[in-house]
């Protein structure tokens, strides 16, 4: 919700400011500018990056505009799970959660969150710690085994994200490539009418301000 708030406050502002100053929208629709330095920003996406993490820059996308599936029940629900899950292993030792790791699925305990077996990454986390706590690592080695399970995690994560950030520290470039197209484009109309040439220009110019705003 608030991506959203934030879009619309960033482009309201602009479009405000450029209005104020008696501006015409209609010079700011350039489809051409918008191919060039779209098409090269998606292009080089595709180039830098293998199919698993675009798609789940896909997938990321929609849950920027959507609602978070991590709320403050899915929390009391996970911590109800954990507690009924280490009574059982206080009561009946850690072997008796074997089962339990071993085929989530058919645990007991498991099955009253079924949100949770359906999180494949928070699933295979639980099952993993525990499985390395009933085959008896020593406390002190299972800590370091989660701070790096942990760490491997948040860097498959990120991953989406640091593409995308890649791909927008270059669409200012990009912009100054399809401004530079659109000087061409000028020189070749020099001798022509005064309005066309300024036209091109506009269109030139849009291009580095798409470039610079889109990043």
């Amino acid at each position: 919700m608030f991506a959203i708030i934030g879009i619309v406050v960033v482009f309201g502002c602009i479009v405000a400011g450029y209005l104020m100053e008696r501006g015409n929208l209609k010079v700011l629709i350039q489809p051409a500018e918008l191919i060039i330095i779209g098409g090269a920003a998606i292009g080089t996406l595709l180039v830098a990056n293998p199919l698993h993490i675009i798609k789940k820059i896909a997938g990321g996308i929609g849950g920027v505009f959507g609602s978070s599936k991590f709320g403050k029940q899915t929390y009391i629900d996970t911590l109800k799970m954990m507690y009924d899950l280490l009574n059982k292993a206080r009561k009946e030792g850690l072997m008796a959660l074997e089962a339990d790791v071993e085929e989530p699925e058919k645990s007991p305990v498991f099955s009253k969150n079924p949100a949770f077996l359906k999180n494949h990454h928070v699933r295979d986390f639980v099952c993993d710690s525990l499985r390395m706590a009933v085959t008896g690592v020593d406390a002190f080695d299972l800590d370091q085994m989660l701070d790096l399970d942990l760490e491997v995690h948040h860097n498959d994560a990120t991953q989406p994200t640091a593409a995308l950030s890649t791909m927008a520290d270059s669409l200012p470039g990009l912009g100054i490539v399809a401004a530079v197209l659109g000087v061409v484009i000028t020189m070749g109309a020099l001798g022509g009418p005064p309005e066309e040439i300024g036209h091109k220009v506009a269109a030139a110019l849009v291009g580095t301000f798409l470039g610079i705003l889109l990043c």
